[in-house]
């Protein structure tokens, strides 16, 4: 029988960092997938798996600085490949890396990723992850130890491997992201990527030269010292997951962890930051 969804459609003023916590927070509640679009989100629960109290746990949704609509309606049968094709358009990131789906043309850039985000996030598209794949492109891989911390569709584990890196983990306390990362990593031809479900205190006794981590600033500041403590002697630390405004105190606890400033991207106020472990 094909099963009925509820299509949630919500309007999020401002989009930014809004969305991501809500998907993420409706994602916990058994929402299945998600359409980002200009307005906020589009979301998608099977109807036997909704109750009427399903929203009153969505933190994000009292939290005044944001304003949030929605509107719901049933619907017999989503086709989540035509949704994904009539939302996810390839990107390009320096004329060298491209991410795109599996329905998309071939292109002609030296990487070329190949993803099915689903309920995911890292579709290249948001600002952290663009500037992420800048950092990655800019680093020399061969045969580096790397993890991928809060890995979400699994783009950065694979754009590090198809650079040389090995051993890559690739960490997401998300079940379905860790599935995500898993088929899409299958789905570039990745050898060398393990893929993990749980949060830093996977970490204890490991050791990388790279740590990306795109998460948020909470947790970031949280886990440096962590990340530090995995991280060798003038290995490096990729953070994103900010805004502009937050770079001073990311940077004071990087400092007191042993760590130095290198350069950063900036784009549309969020940052990503490169950090040298002293």
């Amino acid at each position: 029988m094909t099963p009925v969804y509820l299509e949630y459609s919500f309007v999020i003023e401002p989009r930014d960092p809004a969305t991501e916590i809500l998907i993420a927070e409706l994602g916990y509640a058994g929402f299945e997938s998600f359409v980002e679009n200009e307005s906020g989100v589009v979301a998608y629960i099977q109807k036997q798996e909704f109750f009427d109290a399903i929203l009153n746990d969505i933190m994000i949704l009292q939290n005044d600085d944001f304003k949030i609509d929605y509107t719901t309606k049933e619907i017999e049968q989503v086709n989540w490949n035509e949704e994904w094709e009539k939302n996810f358009d390839p990107i390009v990131v320096d004329d060298t890396c491209t991410v795109r789906a599996p329905f998309h043309e071939i292109p002609n850039t030296a990487y070329d990723i190949v993803i099915e985000p689903k309920m995911s996030f890292g579709t290249g598209h948001h600002e952290t992850t663009h500037m992420m794949i800048q950092h990655l492109l800019e680093i020399y891989f061969h045969e580096k130890k790397t993890l991928d911390m809060g890995c979400g569709t699994g783009i950065l584990a694979i754009l590090a491997e198809m650079k040389g890196a090995q051993p890559i983990d690739a960490i997401d306390i998300d079940n379905w992201c860790f599935i995500n990362t898993e088929e899409n990593a299958e789905r570039n031809g990745c050898q060398h990527i393990s893929a993990y479900q749980g949060d830093a205190t996977l970490l204890e006794g490991k050791t990388y030269n790279l740590i990306i981590a795109n998460i948020n600033r909470n947790i970031l500041l949280q886990d440096i010292p962590t990340y530090v403590a995995c991280l060798h002697d003038k290995g490096t630390l990729l953070l994103s997951g900010f805004y502009k405004e937050d770079i001073a105190l990311i940077t004071e606890i990087c400092s007191k962890n042993g760590l130095a400033y290198v350069k950063n991207f900036e784009r549309n106020n969020w940052l990503a930051v490169k950090y040298t472990k002293i």
